[in-house]
């Protein structure tokens, strides 16, 4: 007798605590289960599975965000969490032998263009997203962990809390995501790991397909070395850069160039260093540069973006950084804002302007030395080329006193900088 009401007490016990979790998330893995094992477990359709549950049930109408948070520290009856370093942080809210549901905070703007060893459905419960697909074109294995190819944005568009976007495991579904709210939260439902997705690779744009998870410690110890080597502002840094150049294979040659190629430039070294590089690899040295300055103009942007204070300026450097089109930079901007695009843009250019003693910018585009116009009045002509550009006047219709040539510095200049898709 006594073990029974211990048996009993211990049902309730179970039961008491399984009502402390969050019954909404139990209920989205059951329905995908018993649609899933409808289909034999075909992980071909299990992104549409995935996409449709939580369309049907969208957790942006259902789950509370303070609710869920007090839920998960306060009851210890908790799925089991992975040791995942994705999201920021990543809560397992529901777990199956061959699925799970996660719940990705992002605090930070950006992921990497990525892909994906996984498959199934993703769903923004708070917050907004820039949200781009990409296709890897004429991809040139060079070893089982790096390719060269062609990177070319296919689709952008605009994601508010509501929005499924499905996910496939593999180079069919290279994404980005840029998270224009602090936090940003997203609900995803996943495969564990699809056979025969690995590995996953990240893309550099414009050409290059990287393995981030590949462990080359030789020369990860040897970019460290080099670090050192240029916080000390060691003599013949450069040409033990160029010796090893010289002897290493393509893939750990990308690699030393990536680690120091900022460095190089600020010596004055870097020209010769990418002749050495030239010379040693032949046609397949063309893929680089263009995407090490990607990687700096990159670089560059998010650490102005991280400047900027003002929520509808940092909207517009997240749309400098991921949107490469002027026209699809005016279709998230209509989308975001009303009025016409090309004047919230002007406004959002006119406040971010700033006077130097000698110079006129607008963030990092400086205003051409050649226009022999006084500082004074340089912000006026900078936001009249900016007018110009962005409305594709007619010459013969353009506003303002600047002449074509004064026009042709003006473009050159921007196209320099950061706002260089407004003049394409």
């Amino acid at each position: 007798m006594g073990l029974a009401i211990e048996f009993l007490l211990l049902i309730g016990a179970v039961r008491l605590l399984n009502a402390g979790m969050d019954p909404f998330f139990k209920e989205l893995g059951r329905r995908v289960l018993i649609r899933w094992k409808e289909q034999n477990f075909s992980l071909a359709v299990f992104p549409e599975i995935a996409a449709a549950v939580l369309d049907e049930e969208p957790p942006s109408a259902n789950v509370d965000f303070s609710a869920l948070a007090t839920e998960f520290l306060l009851n210890d009856e908790q799925p089991f969490q992975t040791q995942s370093g994705f999201g920021q942080p990543e809560l397992v809210v529901h777990d199956d032998p061959r699925f799970y549901i996660q719940v990705l905070f992002w605090l930070e703007g950006t992921t990497d263009i990525h892909q994906h060893g996984f498959s199934g459905a993703f769903h923004v419960l708070e917050g907004s997203s820039i949200h781009a697909r990409f296709a890897f074109e004429n991809p040139r294995p060079i070893s089982a962990h790096f390719q060269v190819g062609e990177l070319r944005m296919r689709h952008i568009q605009l994601l508010e809390a509501g929005s499924t976007v499905r996910i496939l495991s593999g180079g069919d579904h290279i994404h980005s995501l840029f998270h224009l709210d602090t936090p940003s939260i997203s609900v995803v439902i996943r495969t564990h790991h699809d056979p025969g997705s690995d590995p996953q690779f990240t893309y550099l744009p414009p050409h290059l397909a990287v393995d981030p998870v590949r462990n080359d410690a030789l020369t990860a110890r040897r970019k460290q070395l080099l670090d050192v080597m240029e916080r000390i502002e060691y003599p013949t840094y450069a040409t033990l850069v160029r010796e090893m150049l010289r002897e290493l294979d393509f893939e750990r040659g990308f690699f030393i160039l990536q680690n120091g190629v900022g460095y190089l430039r600020n010596l004055g070294e870097w020209e010769e260093t990418l002749r050495t590089f030239r010379q040693k690899h032949g046609a397949l040295a063309e893929y680089i540069e263009p995407t090490l300055d990607e990687i700096i103009r990159r670089d560059g942007l998010a650490g102005l973006r991280n400047s900027i204070s003002e929520v509808e300026h940092r909207f517009f450097m997240a749309l400098l950084l991921n949107v490469p089109g002027r026209a699809d930079i005016l279709g998230m901007v209509s989308q975001r804002f009303p009025g016409p695009p090309e004047e919230t843009i002007l406004r959002w250019a006119e406040e971010l302007c700033e006077t130097s003693d000698s110079s006129a910018w607008i963030l990092d585009a400086e205003f051409p030395e050649e226009l022999e116009i006084p500082v004074e009045n340089q912000p006026e002509a900078f936001m009249a080329g900016l007018r110009y550009f962005l409305k594709a006047e007619t010459a013969g219709n353009k506003s303002g006193a600047l002449s074509d040539a004064e026009l042709d510095l003006l473009r050159a200049a921007l196209a320099r900088s950061s706002l260089r898709a407004l003049v394409s």
